[in-house]
This record gives C-alpha cells, sequence and structure tokens, in this order.
C-alpha cells in the first residue's frame, strides 16, 4: 500500500527512531489490501441471548461486543481513558511527540513505557492484518504514526474515541465498553458510575492483570490510580475523587449474566443456525424460553449432587480435585426442565462445567434411559383397558428371541409376586414391565414412543421395555409431557422471538404441540400411577426436598451395572429428568441407582425453584374413582382395613365392576401365577 504523500513526513520517521531504542529491526512486507488503515469499520456485533424476562444469559458471536454511542455515555466514562491512555489526546494530531520525548527520557534512565496514543491503538486495534501491533519493529512504528495522523484528519476526536472504546478489548471475550460494563459490573455502559468507568480505563494495559474479578486488589488500585489521574487533569473535582476512591469494588455476579447457562446458550445457537438465522453475524436480539431462577436451581443442584456422590467412600473415579486435567474422566451429569403446556425449555444444563466439556449431553448425549422408559410400556396397557389395579405376577420369567434367551431380573434380586400394575411400577418390577410389553407387542409399543416424540430408534426387543435402547434426555422429558399435558406432547423449544437491532422480529417459534398420543384419561391415570413412585416407591428421595403439598410424579431408572441413573418428573406445570453417567460408560459406585442419586436431585431443584404448582391435575370428564384394596386390587369393602384403602382412578369403562380383569388371562405365556 502507498501512504499518501501528505502522511509522509520525516519527522514521524525521526521520531519513532527515537521512541524505540532498543527496539528491533523486523520490518514487514507492506499489506496490499484495499482497506487502508487509518479507515474507522465498525467493528463485529455479538448477538444477545436473553431469558423470557429480558435478562442478559449470554452472547453469541466471535467477540462479545454491542456497540454504543459516546453521546450516551457520561463524559467520565471517556475521560478515564484519556486521563490514563492518553492525557494530551485533544491536543495531538494522532501522534504525541511530548509523549515521545519524554518515553525517550525514561528509556534512557532504563524505565520503559511506550508512548503510543489512542489513535495509534485504535490503528493497530481496528487492523492487526495490516499494522501489527506485536510487531515491535520500526517499520511498523512508522506506518502506524503515519495511519494514525491520517486517520485524525479524516475522523473527529469524538468518532475516534467512540471507535476506540467500542474496539478496544476488556479481557475474556468481551469487547467494548458496553460489553465490558455489563459482565464486569452488571449495568450498561451508560449506567456506569466514576469508579466503574475508571476499573475498566485499568484493563487496556493489561486485561489479564487487572481484571477486576479474578484480581480485585490489583484493580482497585490501579483504579485510585486512574482517579488521581482524572483529578490532575480536571474531569472531576475533588469531592468526587474522594467519593469515587470510597466506592467498594462491586463485580456483577455470574459475569454479569442473570445466570450462567452456556449449554443451553450453545443450544440456541445450534437451534437457530439450523433454522438459517444468521445468528453469528451479530447485531440481534434472542429471546428465549429459559426461566433464570430455574435455570439456577437445576446448575446449583446438579453440582452439589455429582459432588455429594464423589464425596462417598466407595467412589473409585478421578474427580477434578484428584484429576484436575482429566475432565474427561469425571461424572458428568444433565437437566432438562420444560413447560409440559408449550414445550417452553425453562432450564438446561449439558454438564457439570461447560470450560472444560463443552459437549451438550442434554440434547446430543444418548444413553440407555433404564426403567425411566417403563411408564410408556405401562400407558399402552392402559389404552388396551387394563386397570392400574390389574393383577401382574413379579416372577422370573424366560423369553427366546432371535436366537437368544432373555430373563430380566429385579434390581434387589428378588420377586414379589402377585402385584397391581400400580404398585409394579412404583417399585419399578422388571419382569412385569417385559410382560406389557410382550402383550402389547413391540410395534404398538414403540409407535406409542414416537407419537410421543421419541425419535431415537428403539429396539423391538424385549430388554427395551426396560430402557435398553438409548435415547437423548431432552427427548425422554419431551416425551413425558404428553403425560403432563393429557396425551399431546410438546416440541422442546428454546428461543421466542430474534430481532434485529430495530426491533424487527426475523424469526420466532410457536407452541408446537403433537397429536394426541393418548387419551387424557390415560394420560392422568399413567400421572396418578407415577405419583406412587415418588410417594410409595424409588423416587420417595424426592419428598425430602420437596413438599407433601406439592403435587409430584416421575419414575426412576438405572442401566446394568449401575453406569446410567435417571429420574423424570413432573407436576402440573414442568416436566423435568435428571441424568448421571460418564461419559465413557462405567459403574458410577456399587449399588448406584436413579432413586438415591438422581431422585434427590430433581428434589433439590424443585424446591429452590419454588415453583411448582400445589394444585392438583385436572380431572379428565371420563375418569371414574372407586375405592381400593392396595393389596388385591379389588373394591375395598368392611374387612378391608385403613392401611389398605386408597381411591384408585380408572378410565371409564375399566373400573371394577364395568369390566372384569382377569390376571390368568394376560400372562398365560409365562405359565401359572405363583400361589394361584
Amino acid at each position: 500500500m502507498r501512504l499518501p504523500s501528505s502522511i509522509r513526513r520525516p519527522s514521524a520517521v525521526l521520531l519513532t527512531l527515537l521512541a524505540l531504542l532498543g527496539a528491533g529491526t523486523r520490518v514487514q512486507a507492506q499489506d496490499t489490501s484495499a482497506v487502508e488503515p487509518w479507515q474507522i469499520i465498525p467493528p463485529a456485533q455479538s448477538s444477545l441471548v436473553l431469558a423470557r424476562d429480558g435478562s442478559l444469559i449470554g452472547q453469541i458471536g466471535r467477540e462479545w461486543r454491542t456497540s454504543v454511542a459516546l453521546s450516551s455515555l457520561p463524559a467520565y466514562v471517556h475521560q478515564a481513558f484519556v486521563a490514563v491512555e492518553d492525557r494530551r489526546f485533544y491536543q495531538h494530531d494522532g501522534v504525541d511527540v511530548v509523549g515521545i520525548a519524554s518515553a525517550i527520557r525514561d528509556n534512557l534512565l532504563g524505565a520503559s513505557r511506550g508512548a503510543s496514543t489512542i489513535t495509534q491503538q485504535l490503528v493497530g486495534n481496528m487492523h492487526p492484518t495490516i499494522i501489527d501491533r506485536s510487531d515491535r519493529s520500526i517499520s511498523r512504528k512508522v506506518r502506524e504514526q503515519l495511519a494514525a495522523r491520517e486517520m485524525e484528519k479524516r475522523y473527529s476526536k469524538q468518532q475516534i474515541l467512540e471507535a476506540y472504546l467500542n474496539q478496544i478489548h476488556f479481557g475474556r471475550n468481551w469487547y467494548g465498553i458496553e460489553s465490558a460494563a455489563r459482565h464486569y459490573f452488571g449495568k450498561g455502559a451508560a449506567e456506569l458510575t466514576i469508579a466503574e468507568a475508571a476499573s475498566l480505563a485499568a484493563l487496556p494495559k493489561g486485561p489479564a492483570i487487572y481484571d477486576p474479578i479474578r484480581y480485585p486488589e490489583r484493580n482497585k488500585n490501579r483504579r485510585d490510580a486512574i482517579i488521581g489521574l482524572m483529578l490532575d487533569q480536571g474531569y472531576i473535582t475533588r469531592t468526587e475523587a474522594a467519593s469515587a476512591r470510597r466506592e467498594p469494588l462491586r463485580v456483577a455476579p455470574n459475569a454479569g449474566m442473570s445466570v450462567a447457562a452456556p449449554y443451553f446458550v450453545d443450544a440456541v445457537r445450534q437451534t437457530l443456525e439450523r433454522a438459517g438465522v444468521p445468528v453469528q453475524q451479530g447485531g440481534l436480539r434472542i429471546t428465549t424460553t429459559v426461566d433464570p431462577v430455574l435455570q439456577r436451581a437445576a446448575k446449583s443442584a446438579l453440582l452439589e449432587g455429582i459432588q455429594g456422590i464423589e464425596g462417598q467412600r466407595v467412589y473409585r473415579h478421578p474427580t477434578p480435585r484428584s484429576a484436575p486435567r482429566e475432565a474427561s474422566s469425571w461424572l458428568q451429569g444433565a437437566v432438562v426442565a420444560m413447560d409440559p403446556a408449550t414445550g417452553d425449555v425453562r432450564a438446561l444444563v449439558g454438564g457439570r462445567d461447560y470450560a472444560t466439556a463443552p459437549y451438550n449431553r442434554a440434547t446430543n448425549g444418548t444413553r440407555q434411559p433404564g426403567s425411566t422408559f417403563k411408564p410408556i410400556v405401562y400407558a399402552r396397557a392402559l389404552m388396551d383397558s387394563l386397570p392400574p389395579t390389574a393383577i401382574v405376577p413379579d416372577t422370573a420369567i424366560t423369553i427366546a428371541y432371535d436366537a437368544q434367551v432373555y430373563s430380566p431380573k429385579n434390581a434387589d434380586g428378588e420377586f414379589l409376586g402377585p402385584l397391581t400394575m400400580r404398585t409394579a411400577l412404583a417399585r419399578s418390577r422388571n419382569p412385569v414391565a417385559v410382560m406389557l410389553w410382550q402383550r402389547e407387542g413391540a410395534d404398538s409399543v414403540i409407535a406409542l414412543a414416537q407419537r410421543m416424540g421419541i425419535s431415537s430408534p428403539i429396539a423391538p426387543f424385549p430388554a427395551s421395555a426396560i430402557g435398553a435402547s438409548a435415547l437423548r434426555p431432552i427427548e425422554l422429558v419431551s416425551a413425558f409431557t404428553a403425560f403432563a399435558n393429557y396425551g399431546r406432547a410438546a416440541e422442546p423449544r428454546l428461543v421466542l422471538r430474534v430481532q434485529d437491532a430495530a426491533g424487527r422480529t426475523l424469526w420466532g417459534q410457536g407452541t408446537q404441540l403433537r397429536e394426541a398420543a393418548m387419551d387424557s384419561a390415560v394420560a392422568y391415570v399413567a400421572v396418578q400411577m407415577m405419583r406412587d413412585a415418588v410417594d410409595r416407591g424409588t423416587g420417595t428421595a424426592v419428598r425430602r426436598s420437596v413438599a407433601d403439598d406439592v403435587q409430584v410424579a416421575g419414575k426412576t431408572g438405572t442401566t446394568d451395572d449401575n453406569t446410567d441413573v435417571w429420574f423424570v418428573g413432573m407436576a402440573p406445570n414442568l416436566v423435568a429428568g435428571v441424568w448421571l453417567g460418564f461419559d465413557r460408560p462405567r459403574t458410577i459406585t456399587p449399588g448406584a441407582g436413579g432413586g438415591g442419586l438422581a431422585a434427590p436431585i430433581f428434589g433439590t431443584m424443585l424446591a429452590r425453584w419454588g415453583g411448582a404448582s400445589t394444585e392438583p391435575w385436572p380431572v379428565p370428564s371420563n375418569i371414574v374413582w372407586a375405592e381400593i384394596d392396595r393389596e388385591t386390587g379389588d373394591l375395598a369393602d368392611a374387612s378391608t382395613p385403613p392401611e389398605r384403602r386408597y381411591v384408585e382412578s380408572f378410565v371409564a369403562g375399566t373400573e371394577p365392576g364395568a369390566l372384569r380383569v382377569d390376571a390368568r388371562r394376560l400372562f398365560l405365556t409365562f405359565g401359572p401365577l405363583p400361589g394361584m
């Protein structure tokens, strides 16, 4: 590139030579790009990702930046930067001759310092491929000074300051004064105090050194020095300076975001990219479905649950404390929480730590769901007119299929004999689920799962009845919305709308409910059966955290060799799933189960959220009630003791007296029932 003759000044070259005593003499070939190094180019913007309440939860873009007009900022914001970076900014023409002379003196005395002006910094930061500021050669310095002088001719001081404040790097992935203000102090740049502006002005010299989050004392000391410079240069009064120095350094929690949700934000990015939204180009406002309170509760409950497992004496795997460099070997987890009526994803955690393991296990990981699949099998049986009081045998069975023999066992190694379907589900008896699968037919159960939104392939083998076919956590939770939403599953929705800088809506996602997978009465009865799993069965750990008046139902799950543990639960206004396991499957601990490990995390999350409904599920019109003997499944009579009495819900036409269900007829394939 040939520089204009108007800026080819020998004095600039001479000053550069003097200022760079001891500098290297490497000369770079000049760039031939069409972009001139004095041009102010609008910097790349990031897209803001907002929670449903409008609070910031993340940004998408290579550089997190939102440009702001200089006129929108208090004067002391830019004055803080001028005071410390370029005190003669308003007097020089892009090159500070006085500053260079002072630098020569200091260099000669052994105190090395630079003399680059704000304009020179802007030139180098804005055009790094033309003027590489890491290059210490005289040639680079000459080109930078000449370009700075030309920039000052073509742009006003205000324009240069505005570009500088929007361009500069403030540490981490935060660029520009607006992004820095939001992430360090949780507010827009227009709301910064004098002290906060000075804290940010401390960063250009060394963002990693003066980071107010990691090194608050370092930042505060430099902040106070900058406040002194602002006073000396007449930008603030003595009273303002004293007040600013007294102001405590308070950084924003969660790096200025209402909640840390990196896995959720990454899932949003993927969703929009698949939809063709140019999210990476930046400048967009993305309003999402996430609930910051629930997201925070999900993240903290998951991490505390994992750490509690790692603290057990029987735990034998690497942890962040014992093996900080072996993140791939740490115990992982995932949480997905959805509104069953809309499919809105209220919380999503895809692992214990995004920084060390960004793979999103909630949306992309496929693992065997174990017994959390059983409610789908039972729902198919309910659709086939079996009532929850039908007597089913928990007994040893053997099934021959595909030249193999399959004999499902229970986790406790026992068989309990005849049980009601309600009790069999609550106590998660494996042979019963397999018998129901065989009775209803693999194709029929798989078809129901697909109508509920499960897209992962389900093998037509008996073991699939107890969760042997791998699913993604988000699709399993989505399937469970069919239970909570009276038969209609909701597709997961992460994004409500995408708007441009002018507020125009570019893209939106409406509620998507699938066609009814089952009758509303069937869904209702299934939920009531799953309430037993929480109140009397394998998921009772939930009740340690959740009050009795909160309506909760759910199902635990554990896979072979205790490698994956699950709990999928629901309230009338929320469905959520918790998974724990390793990226490379291995036994978590001997005896690990969904009831002991995953269910407590669900309960803790629900309690901390505090938004679960205490109102009971509305009752469909075709539900019939009857008082039942819990052991026999028959109508209670005068001889039934109080502790065995309970009120059961039935799909109309399947209640006792309306339909006689013969348990022997159901399972003739497996021989006579024990004791009958």
